[in-house]
């Protein structure tokens, strides 16, 4: 069975983007004042060999492809799929089909990326058989939130950023319930820690 998991930069304080410039529209901003976040992807000397461009140091480029490898399909909120400019028609992975969850239609989603309006369920269901055997990104921290609520998620992966930011959208929304994780990996590295998470499957009641 393919996995279900979630990898993201985020601060010491847990937000993905900083707070938006006075006068900038949200879905304009793009990260705010968190660009930092992403620095790493940009800072080392090692190609990545999964994404053109990426020059990581040698631990975070190892980790880095390692999970982007697993990728068969990724799952997008409709926030980040607004802030992330549409991923220009296409998606966050270079071979991975896109799947974009919202509420309402989105004319601007192309033919290469799949809207799905009928909950977080069907749009795991979708990208998992999309997926091919492959595990399934999800990205967005209120989809993550809702993916965790359904029980729908086996690993968290935090790329954790040393700064507080003191303020932007945080990753992890409200939950129904506390969620337990197992720590699987940490890999220190120039400018970030990947912290690697099992999700905690709790144990089914038994029949009355």
């Amino acid at each position: 069975m393919s996995k279900v998991f979630s990898a993201h930069a985020v601060s010491v304080d847990g937000y993905i983007s900083g707070r938006v410039p006075e006068g900038q529209d949200e879905f304009g901003s793009g990260l705010g004042d968190a660009t930092m976040l992403f620095d790493w992807y940009f800072g080392g000397d090692t190609s990545s060999e999964s994404f053109d461009g990426f020059s990581l140091s040698e631990p975070s480029a190892r980790f880095f492809d390692a999970i982007a490898g697993r990728v068969g399909a990724t799952v997008a909120g409709r926030t980040t799929y607004e802030h992330s400019r549409h991923f220009g028609g296409g998606g966050p992975h270079p071979t991975a089909p896109l799947f974009v969850l919202s509420h309402c239609p989105a004319p601007e989603i192309t033919e290469a990326q799949m809207l799905v309006t009928t909950g977080i369920e069907d749009a795991v269901a979708a990208a998992r058989e999309a997926a091919q055997g492959k595990d399934v990104a999800l990205m967005g921290g209120g989809l993550l939130s809702s993916a965790l609520a359904a029980d729908l998620v086996d690993e968290v992966i935090l790329h954790q950023v040393p700064v507080l930011l003191g303020g932007g959208r945080p990753f992890f929304h409200e939950l129904p319930r506390h969620v337990d994780l197992r720590l699987l990996q940490t890999i220190p590295a120039p400018g970030v820690t990947h912290l690697h998470y099992e999700v905690v499957r709790r144990p089914s009641s038994p029949a009355s």
